[in-house]
C-alpha cells in the first residue's frame, strides 16, 4: 500500500505558506508601481486579456504555485479530464463538458466508442426544432404558431441557459425577434404562476430541462403548467404533442411522463448539470440567438479548451485563474470572493459562477476521504459592477475582512444594427464610464485612500485600507464566442482549483441529504404519520399545521 502524503506535507505547499507568512507584512501599494511586474502578470488568450498584477503575490510566488501544480501533477488530470478518463471518482464517470464543444470532423474514444457523432446528432435535432420554430411552423393545438417558450428547469438546467440568453440579448436573429424566452426554476410555484397569467396557452411551448428527470422542483412546475394548458384544451396527448419537449440523459422517464420521441433531446450522464448548457440543455440560448451564435459560443469554448490542455501552466489563463483562487483562498485566508461585471449583460454571471464554484468545490474531504487540513472554495457572490457600488462595495472598502474579485468587463460595447448612429454615440459614452468606473474601483481596493493622496488629517471614517486583492479580466468585447471561451475559462478555472486541493469537483453528494430530508418533511406536513424531529422544527411544523386548520 504506497504511503499517503498530504497536500498540505508537500515541499511547495509549505514554501508556498512561508511566502504567505511574509506577504501578512506586504501592503498591495508596495507592489502596485513595479511596471516589470505588471508586465509579468499579465496574460491575453485570443480576445481574453487577464491581469493579475493587483492580486497579492509576485513572481517567486506565481512560480511557487505552478511548482506546486506540477507537483500534484495537474498537467496530467488536464489530459485526463479532456480524453474522457474516470476523473469524477465517486461515481465512476469521466466529465465530457469538453466534448460538447469538439468539431464535427473531431473523434473522441471514450469506451471504445466515438462519442462525437452522438453529439453532433444530437445537436442537429436542436437545430431541426430550433429550425421550425423560428419558422413558426411548429404549432400549437389550435394551429397558432408559438410565440413564448418557458424553460422549467433547476441549477444547472436553468442557471446556465439565462445566463447566456441575458448576456446574448443583442444578438437575436431576425428569424428569432417575435419569439420570447422565459425561466421558472421556483419550486413554490410563484414564478410560474405569474408568468402564466401574461401567456396564451395555444401559443405557449414548455422545456423540461431535468438531467434525471426526476427532479421535483422541476416536475412540479411542468405538472402544473400542463394543468394549466389543460385548462383550455383537455386532450392531453394533443398537449404533449405540441406544447411539451423533454430535454433529459432519461428517455423512459420522458415517454412515460408523456413526452413523444419526436419532443426529447438526450444528453449524457457524463455531462454534469452545472457543466451542461453546452449540450441540448442549451436549447434555449439556441431559440433566442439562433443556432449559428450557439454554435459560435460552442467554438470560443473549444478556443479555450485548447488553451487549457496545450498552453505551458506558466502562461495558462484558466490555470493562472486557479492558482491565484487557490493563493488567495487557501494560503492567504481569504474566504470571500465576489465577481464584478461592468456590463449589464452580464448580471446573470456571478450567480452561474456562484453555483459553478460552490456547488462544485464546496468539499472538505480529498478524493481518498480524508478530511481536509486547509480551507478549500470561498463564499462567491456578486452583481453587476456599478450597482454594486451602490450596495455592498462599502464592506469591500471599509468592512472588516478581507474580499478577493474579479473585475470583468468588454473593452468595445458591441451594439450592431439595432441602434441609431445617436444612441450608438450614447451607448459608448455610457460604456466608458461603466470601464472608468471598473478601472477606479480596482485601483482603491488596491491603494485605499492612498489612490486619491489623502492626508494624514483625514477621520477614520473615512479612510480606505486598501490592500485588497483583485484580477481584472478584459474581453475585446462580449459576443457569443467571447462569452464562451468566459464561461469555459471559469470551468477550467475550478478545475484547477480542485486538483490543487486533491477533490472531487463533479459530484454534489451535500445536496443530496436535503432532498431526503425534505421527503420526510413532506409526509409529516400532509398527513398524521408521526416522525421524529427536533423541538425547533416541530414547533414550526405545529405553527403551519394549526394555521392551515389542520392542527396536529
Amino acid at each position: 500500500m504506497s504511503h499517503f502524503t498530504p497536500r498540505s506535507e508537500l515541499p511547495e505547499w509549505c514554501f508556498l505558506q512561508g511566502k504567505a507568512k511574509a506577504m501578512q507584512h506586504t501592503h498591495l501599494r508596495d507592489l502596485a508601481y513595479d511596471q516589470a511586474r505588471n508586465q509579468a502578470l499579465t496574460f491575453q488568450a485570443g480576445p481574453l486579456f487577464l491581469d493579475i498584477s493587483k492580486q497579492k503575490l509576485d513572481a517567486s510566488i506565481l512560480n511557487g504555485l505552478v511548482r506546486l501544480a506540477e507537483a500534484v501533477k495537474l498537467p496530467q488530470a488536464i489530459q485526463d479530464l479532456v480524453s474522457g478518463a474516470v476523473v469524477n471518482n465517486t461515481e465512476n464517470r469521466p466529465a465530457l463538458h469538453t466534448a460538447l464543444r469538439l468539431p464535427k470532423e473531431g473523434s473522441l474514444i471514450v469506451n471504445d466508442k466515438d462519442i462525437v457523432p452522438d453529439i453532433h446528432e444530437s445537436l442537429a435535432r436542436m437545430r431541426s426544432i430550433v429550425d421550425r420554430i423560428h419558422s413558426r411552423q411548429w404549432r400549437g393545438f389550435s394551429g397558432r404558431a408559438i410565440t413564448d417558450v418557458v424553460n422549467i428547469g433547476v441549477g444547472g438546467s436553468d442557471l446556465g441557459p439565462y445566463m447566456a440568453c441575458q448576456a446574448l440579448t443583442e444578438f437575436v436573429p431576425p428569424e428569432a425577434s417575435q419569439l420570447h424566452i422565459h425561466f421558472v426554476s421556483s419550486i413554490d410555484g410563484t414564478q410560474l404562476s405569474d408568468l402564466l397569467g401574461t401567456l396564451k396557452p395555444e401559443t405557449t411551448l414548455f422545456i423540461v430541462s431535468s438531467k434525471s428527470f426526476t427532479t421535483i422542483d422541476t416536475l412540479s412546475n411542468a405538472h402544473t403548467a400542463m394543468q394549466w394548458m389543460l385548462k383550455s384544451k383537455n386532450d392531453k396527448q394533443l398537449v404533449l404533442a405540441h406544447h411539451f419537449i423533454g430535454v433529459s440523459t432519461q428517455p423512459q422517464k420522458m415517454t412515460a411522463w408523456g413526452i413523444p420521441d419526436n419532443n426529447q433531446i438526450l444528453f449524457w450522464e457524463w455531462v454534469g448539470g452545472r457543466f451542461s448548457l453546452w449540450s441540448a440543455i442549451g436549447l434555449p440560448i439556441a431559440l433566442k440567438v439562433g443556432m449559428a451564435n450557439f454554435e459560435s459560443m460552442l467554438a470560443g469554448a473549444h478556443f479555450m479548451d485548447n488553451e487549457f490542455s496545450q498552453k505551458p501552466l506558466a502562461q495558462n489563463l484558466p490555470v493562472l485563474l486557479g492558482l491565484v483562487g487557490v493563493w488567495n483562498a487557501t494560503f492567504l485566508d481569504i474566504r470571500a470572493h465576489s465577481v464584478l461585471p461592468y456590463d449589464g449583460r452580464l448580471k446573470v454571471f456571478p450567480s452561474y459562477l456562484s453555483q459553478l464554484e460552490m456547488e462544485s468545490n464546496g468539499k472538505s474531504v480529498d478524493k481518498e476521504g480524508h478530511l481536509l487540513d486547509y480551507h478549500t472554495c470561498p463564499v462567491l457572490w456578486g452583481e453587476v459592477g456599478p450597482n454594486a457600488q451602490h450596495a455592498f462595495y462599502q464592506l469591500l472598502h471599509q468592512g472588516t475582512q478581507a474580499v478577493s474579485c474579479d473585475f470583468i468587463a468588454p473593452i468595445q460595447r458591441y451594439t450592431g444594427s439595432l441602434y441609431s448612429d445617436e444612441a450608438k454615440k450614447s451607448l459608448q459614452i455610457q460604456h466608458q464610464l461603466a470601464l472608468a468606473n471598473c478601472l477606479a474601483q480596482s485601483r482603491v481596493l488596491m491603494l485605499g485612500d492612498a489612490s486619491a493622496n489623502s492626508d494624514d488629517s483625514t477621520p477614520n471614517f473615512k479612510r480606505y485600507r486598501g490592500n485588497q486583492p483583485s484580477t481584472t479580466l478584459l474581453l475585446e468585447e462580449l459576443s457569443p464566442f467571447t462569452l464562451g471561451a468566459l464561461v469555459a475559462l471559469y470551468e477550467h478555472k475550478v478545475f484547477v482549483m480542485s486538483v490543487i486541493w486533491d477533490i472531487n469537483p463533479f459530484d454534489q453528494w451535500g445536496v443530496e441529504l436535503g432532498k431526503k430530508i425534505a421527503d420526510k418533511m413532506m409526509i409529516a406536513l400532509v398527513s398524521d404519520e408521526k416522525v421524529a424531529l427536533d423541538a425547533s422544527t416541530q414547533g414550526l411544523l405545529h405553527l403551519i399545521r394549526h394555521a392551515e386548520g389542520e392542527g396536529i
